[in-house]
């Protein structure tokens, strides 16, 4: 299964925040869409880096509560991973656990065109299964 096939069943919204944005604003964010990441953009569609709750895990330890005021940009991962929407969903379990990464945006000519997260990987992997072993089940009992 490729990646372009997540897209259409969860959709392209990409949850974003500006790079000056606090990293308390960040947490809001994080919490009211229900995501464990959000790419960081100044306009929507250019990514100048990702921040996870990991991110802000990392910082508050390090750094202290004194982190939630400062901007996103500080805490943010720079270089970001991302995918193509022909990529295999093989390629991606590779990739993100090679780079212990949970989230890869979709890009297209540099563009974002979607966001894929370990989560939207298993549940089409566990799809497959049950398609398969449907598959299987009726071959045998028809």
């Amino acid at each position: 299964m490729r990646i372009s096939e997540i897209l259409r069943r969860k959709g392209a919204h990409v949850v974003t925040i500006a790079p000056d944005a606090t990293v308390h604003a960040l947490l809001e964010t994080l919490a009211t869409n229900n995501v464990g990441a959000v790419v960081v953009s100044p306009d929507g569609s250019y990514m100048v880096g990702i921040a996870s709750e990991r991110d802000v895990v990392r910082c508050l330890h390090a750094r202290g509560p004194d982190v939630l005021d400062k901007p996103v940009s500080e805490i943010m991962t720079e270089v970001v991973h991302t995918c193509s929407p022909d990529d295999r969903i093989e390629t991606l379990n590779e990739r993100m656990t090679e780079h212990r990464i949970r989230h890869l945006p979709v890009v297209v000519d540099g563009r974002m065109i979607g966001i894929v997260s370990i989560g939207d990987v298993v549940k089409s992997q566990i799809a497959e299964l049950e398609d398969e072993r449907e598959h299987l089940v009726n071959y045998l009992h028809g």
